[in-house]
């Protein structure tokens, strides 16, 4: 299986970088803050450690970074399925 979720930044320039499908990508944390900054060209100064220790990543967190800016929180099939019939009949003229 391939790395996905929060490790160690193995470049050593943040805490924490986000892997994707094994490649590190753009997103890294430091504490509580997220950022981007792409990965450097040169190979990975360590190897590849889960963020798990309370250095401000876990890995089994995957939600998105942008979570928190979202009004709404994710909604299940069966409710969208209740708000777009709501918004149909609101806006099916009746016959």
């Amino acid at each position: 299986m391939k790395e996905e979720g929060w490790y160690k930044d193995p470049y050593e320039a943040h805490e924490c970088r986000w892997f994707s499908d094994g490649a590190p990508t753009a997103l890294v944390r430091d504490g509580a803050t997220e950022s981007h900054d792409e990965p450097p060209a040169q190979e990975p100064r360590r190897p590849l450690v889960p963020a798990d220790d309370g250095s401000g990543g876990d890995p089994n967190d995957l939600r998105r970074a942008d979570d928190a800016e979202r009004s709404e929180q994710p909604v299940g099939r069966r409710e969208m399925s209740d708000r777009v019939f709501d918004v149909f009949t609101e806006t099916t003229p009746p016959g």
